[in-house]
């Protein structure tokens, strides 16, 4: 085609009729992967004669068809992939169009030029660094600009690289002189041009000393002339010529953008690798950080502080991202004594004038909270949004100083007592709402801290009296939500007067009615670990509807996942209180999540997902996230209502619509959660009903379309339906295909790992033990499958998938012994399965394992001698030690599972059994990291000491522990008592009602009677211990049978 009918086409797809715009959008996808389009789509791009939007048009096409096919793999269909020689073709051009293109179509080419680099740079575009060059030698600033473009973006790839960073220290020594000689002397201008290529200029240096600090760059000849133009694009006033007023758009300026990457390059430099308190004695920086904490640092605080200075007297306005930038600066600061004793004298000054203000209601706080309270709620609970807020940041630095530096904790405590004092004793007229606010902020985010010095913990009491509890009354809205904020920020403080108790929970509860959002979030939110205090939750059962319903109803409005997890806290608590009305609560949490799947726009596809916005896409999470918790609320109630059949059914068929919508429309990030869901219905319930039976035909479609990833999530509810309805099982041969079908999909696929083929061969293991004699077809197969796997010697790379596949043999063995036996000969698998189950014994260490490997031995007792493999006839005496073996060591694993069992108050009604016990090691591990309960004082350090965080501490911590428990010469991949296979207190098996004890007395027995050659064959070689060992077993198994029968005649007569 050629390049006037592509222009044509291009043009075309601004065309008002729709039907020639589709037919051109059509015609340019066909075009896709012919030869030559990139190249006379760049010829449109960079002719300044062509139409701006036809240029536009081409530079999006152009962008998309690089993300698309520059990078090739398998599945890239070969008429779509770009040949080599267009790619350098275009490799040589696309500089020169980044200087001719304007500034709208720069966007896309950029992107552009960042893919190509992201796969071709520098194997395949070896020349790129000296044109780059040459366009930052040019003397037109145009092109200089486009040369710092190319440059950033090359840097770029490497931005988070680790590994082959050689050409990153070739352009550190080769170009970033230069480019630091450019910033210098942009330094005083005052135009636009001159502040987008300082931000170039910067981000260039920030994306090299993300991940590392070159020797180059820690040398003095380098740090000092780039750490002086950061600081002084720092002190720079931003010229006032053509500001916008708005301030949203003031902060988007290219001014204060380059102000923003100067900031960021000096608090990486400090908190990264600047600061002595925050790195290791190992570190390679920790000289550098010594110098540059006494030499640089004070400077970098300095020029904060005197931008505090001028923006507390209002001469100056500082980014709201530049304000949090200088607080995190601030709080790295408070842990060197060095730069501490620099900023110690401002601290007061600091809390007062920079911390106190961001910490009070602000005017922007209340236009959000008029005109759009749900997203005033999220910017008040997402944790994502922290990163880069400056009261965030505030908040971080007063507690920092609070904890570790005596002084500052008694400043804060001083300044909200006094504006607290002066709130309570003010006219009603000369109340200020915001200034108590912010107060009550300082005191909340101090409340770990207060709680745990028991001087200050007692004043609590009274203080919420005084200062919280009239707000719950307030005329001020925000006032009523910080009460409950309050309460929820010290629901650890143990109230004397149960009074005070009464009022806090009425109050919340007024609060859960009130008309504002964010106060009835804010008081859902508290009521949570208010279920601590047994008077309160007594309180709460008569309103527990009430509850339920406001806690939808919000959910129903704004999409906060806090919210599910208030409501699964309410229905794991409250289970048999909310059974009347458990029907009726799943099905609102039913239509619940439904609605927010449709606002998701689930099974609309991801066609143009590219072109989200950063906005919709944060919108999507959030939406992602509250479905997830609403899902995780169903599954604690199906599991709270377990020991009532005739609600499990209701809630069973409640459901079956959310099961159902996110299966049929492959809604992958709920997957995890559905097949919990489904898990909990069917693990409860102990049955598969009819419609259960049509989800599992779902779940195997769904596996075969999008599900292949989550084998390990499906595994549960497959292997329940299995276990709870191995009558259909046994019958259906459709069904079973299914089941094979998917244990030898994920087996033969080169996109899973291990993980997965675990979980296959547990379905495996389902299938043999539930539907002994009814599969008989599938056990060849499955063996070859195992096989693949087992037969190599080193084909196999961890310890569970090991053991795992060893057990698919033995579950075969327990099957069909005979069968299996020669199914193992047959294909020359003896020798090596058996060295390899008997050469990893104590790799068996679950009470599973043990029953399994002696009942998978004794199945092969009970094979006459002459079916034997002559192998194993040879061996014969084996079997026996391999019984006993396991024998030896299954008290052992049932004590452990038993230790397990009482952790998770599992069969036990006590939950204070052995509480006095202590493990040394956990001792050492509270030790290490738990600060003194009785005072704060502790973590106060002295002015003239560094801070070192619990983190470092803790690292510190393992490494000693590692030193101690491993030995020197133990090889790093060799295997250890580590690598021991916790065990499943929750797995469910067959085997659980066969008593191995039983089992050995009953083939032992009856090779002695009715076999006596093979029984001389096996005893031949049993020492004196051994024979001893044997009869204790048989007496065992007597003593067993005995209290089994009394068992179970006591409950056949109860």
């Amino acid at each position: 085609m050629d390049v006037q009918t592509l222009y044509h086409l291009f043009q075309a797809t601004f065309q008002p009729d729709t039907n020639v715009r589709i037919q051109a959008e059509l015609k340019l996808k066909q075009l896709e992967g012919s030869q030559g389009t990139l190249l006379q789509s760049m010829q449109i791009i960079g002719a300044e004669e062509s139409e701006l939007h036809v240029r536009q048009a081409a530079s999006i096409y152009f962008k998309n068809a690089i993300k698309r096919y520059w990078f090739e793999t398998e599945s890239t269909p070969a008429h779509l992939k770009i040949n080599e020689t267009e790619k350098d073709s275009i490799k040589g051009a696309i500089l020169q169009l980044l200087a001719a293109a304007p500034t709208v179509i720069r966007a896309q080419l950029i992107t552009a030029l960042g893919v190509m680099l992201s796969n071709d740079f520098p194997s395949k575009w070896p020349g790129y660094l000296a044109q780059v060059q040459t366009l930052l030698q040019s003397q037109d600033p145009k092109v200089v600009f486009v040369g710092l473009i190319a440059l950033k973006e090359v840097l770029r790839v490497y931005k988070f690289k680790i590994e082959d960073r050689e050409p990153v220290d070739e352009i550190i020594g080769t170009f970033f002189p230069a480019i630091q000689q450019i910033g210098a002397g942009l330094m005083a201008a005052d135009n636009i041009e001159a502040a987008e290529m300082l931000k170039l200029i910067f981000k260039c240096y920030h994306y090299t000393i993300q991940i590392d600090l070159s020797e180059r760059q820690r040398d003095n000849a380098s740090l000092v002339p780039w750490g002086t133009l950061f600081i002084q694009m720092v002190e720079k006033p931003v010229p006032a010529e053509g500001l916008p007023t708005d301030l949203e758009e003031l902060e988007k300026h290219p001014w204060w953008k380059a102000k923003r990457w100067a900031y960021q390059c000096l608090n990486r430099l400090y908190t990264r690798y600047g600061n002595p308190a925050a790195l290791t004695s190992e570190s390679k920086f920790k000289e550098f950080a010594n110098g540059f904490v006494r030499n640089f640092a004070p400077n970098i605080l300095s020029a904060y502080l005197k931008q505090i200075e001028l923006w507390v007297a209002k001469q100056a306005w500082l980014s709201p991202r530049v304000l949090c930038l200088i607080g995190n600066f601030f709080e790295e600061s408070v842990k060197d004594k060095n730069i501490w004793s620099i900023m110690k004298p401002h601290s007061e000054t600091l809390i007062t004038h920079f911390v106190f203000p961001q910490l009070c209601f602000t005017a922007a706080d209340e236009a959000l909270w008029v005109d759009e309270p749900v997203e005033y709620v999220h910017s008040k609970i997402d944790m994502l949004e922290d990163f880069t807020s400056p009261s965030t940041a505030a908040v971080n630095f007063m507690t920092v100083m609070a904890r570790y530096r005596q002084n500052a904790f008694m400043q804060i405590l001083a300044l909200a007592n006094s504006v607290l004092q002066k709130y309570h004793d003010a006219p009603a007229e000369a109340k200020n709402p915001r200034e108590k606010d912010g107060a009550l902020v300082m005191v909340g985010n101090l409340a770990p801290l207060i709680l745990r010095k028991k001087s200050l913990a007692s004043m609590m009491e009274p203080f919420f009296v005084n200062h919280v509890f009239p707000e719950f009354k307030s005329q001020v809205p925000f006032l009523r939500a910080r009460a409950c904020e309050m309460i929820n920020q010290f629901s650890d403080l143990d109230f004397e007067d149960n009074n005070n108790v009464g009022i806090a929970f009425t109050g919340l509860m007024e609060s859960l009615r009130d008309s504002e959002l964010p106060v009835k979030v804010t008081a859902a939110l508290a009521l949570r670990p208010m279920i601590r205090h047994e008077a309160v939750c007594e309180a709460m059962k008569p309103h527990l509807q009430f509850i339920m319903h406001e806690l939808l109803a919000m959910t129903n409005e704004i999409d906060v996942d806090t919210l599910s997890d208030v409501m699964d806290e309410f229905v794991e608590v409250f289970a048999q209180d909310l059974a009347p009305f458990a029907v009726q609560l799943c099905e609102q949490l039913r239509d619940t999540f439904l609605r927010i799947c449709e606002d998701m726009g689930a099974g609309k596809g991801t066609d143009g997902l590219d072109d989200l916005s950063d906005s919709a896409i944060d919108e999507a999470s959030d939406k992602t996230m509250a479905a997830m918790g609403v899902l995780k609320t169903m599954g604690t109630l199906i599991m709270s209502l377990e020991s009532t059949p005739e609600v499990l059914n209701q809630l069973e068929l409640a459901l079956m619509p959310v099961i159902t919508f996110t299966l049929q429309n492959a809604i992958i990030d709920l997957f995890d959660g559905v097949f919990e869901i489904i898990d909990s219905c069917t693990f409860s319930s102990k049955a598969i009903s009819a419609n259960m039976w049509g989800v599992f035909e779902l779940i195997y479609k769904t596996f075969k379309e999008s599900a292949l990833d989550f084998m390990e999530e499906m595994f549960p509810s497959l292997d329940n339906f299995i276990s709870y309805g191995k009558e259909v099982v046994s019958q259906n041969e459709n069904v079973q295909h299914m089941v094979y079908d998917m244990i030898e999909t994920v087996m033969k696929s080169d996109r899973l790992g291990e993980n997965d083929r675990v979980s296959a061969c547990k379905l495996a293991e389902s299938l043999l033990l539930n539907c002994r004699g009814h599969v008989d077809k599938y056990v060849a197969p499955i063996l070859s499958l195992v096989f693949e796997y087992l037969a190599p010697v080193d084909k196999i790379q961890t310890v569970e998938f090991k053991v795992q596949s060893i057990e698919v043999v033995m579950n075969a063995l327990y099957y069909n012994a005979g069968v299996t036996l020669r199914l193992l000969e047959e294909n020359g698998w003896t020798q090596r399965f058996f060295g390899a189950w008997f050469g990893s014994l104590e790799k068996f260490s679950r009470v599973h394992d043990k029953k399994l490997s002696i009942i998978a031995l004794c199945a092969i007792l009970s094979v006459p001698v002459e079916q034997l493999p002559p192998a194993l006839q040879n061996g014969w005496p084996q079997v026996l030690n391999g019984i006993l073996s396991n024998f030896e060591g299954l008290p052992v694993a049932q004590a452990k599972r038993k230790e397990m069992e009482k952790m998770y108050n599992i069969g036990s009604d006590s939950e204070d059994e052995d509480d006095n016990d202590s493990d040394p090691e956990q001792s050492a591990l509270e030790s290490a990291l738990a600060a003194d309960e009785d005072g704060i004082e502790e973590e106060w350090v002295d002015d003239e000491e560094d801070v070192f965080d619990e983190g470092h501490e803790y690292l510190e911590y393992l490494a000693q522990q590692a030193s101690k428990t491993r030995p020197d010469d133990r090889d790093d991949d060799e295997e250890s008592e580590y690598d021991d296979l916790e065990e499943e207190i929750y797995f469910e098996s067959p085997l659980d009602d066969l008593d191995p004890y039983v089992v050995f007395r009953d083939v032992f027995t009856g090779l002695q009677h009715h076999n006596p050659a093979s029984y001389a064959e096996l005893t031949k070689a049993t020492t004196p211990e051994q024979q001893a060992f044997i009869m204790n077993l048989i007496s065992t198994a007597e003593t067993n049978q005995a209290a089994a029968a009394k068992a179970a005649a006591e409950a056949a007569s109860a």
